[in-house]
């Protein structure tokens, strides 16, 4: 079964922050999605006291496990009525589009009312 939750162990955290070159705060936390020990895919975000910025979903190339990824970061935002989402200059705006994400491009926003519902992926070739 796959898991997707938030990572406890603070070395892996500090080392995806360091190997995706973004710089680490207070505020940073990370998502893993693991099938048993196997680490499959990662959300790093800040979660601030009034917002939540991504940094980096992967994989890009898994569609639905990235939706599922950002989705559970956002629900951590959304569990501390935190819902102010943004996306740092770090992540794939693209990724971001495909799920339908975006809700404002010039303040790099995302809809995190999405989260309420189903996946809106756009899948490539199907």
């Amino acid at each position: 079964m796959v898991t997707v939750l938030k990572e406890k162990d603070l070395e892996l955290v500090d080392k995806l922050f360091s190997s995706n070159s973004v710089e680490k705060t207070e505020y940073s936390l990370a998502v893993t999605a693991r099938f048993s020990d196997e680490i499959l895919g990662y959300c790093l975000f800040d979660l601030e006291p009034e917002r939540i910025v991504i940094h980096k979903v992967e994989p890009i190339e898994d569609i639905m496990l990235a939706d599922g990824i950002l989705r559970s970061a956002l629900h951590i935002a959304a569990e501390r009525s935190i819902m102010n989402a943004f996306y740092s200059k770090a992540a794939d705006e693209e990724l971001f589009l495909k799920l339908g994400f975006i809700k404002e491009k010039a303040e790099r926003r995302l809809d995190i009312d999405k989260l309420f519902g189903g996946c809106g992926c756009k899948r490539e070739n199907g």
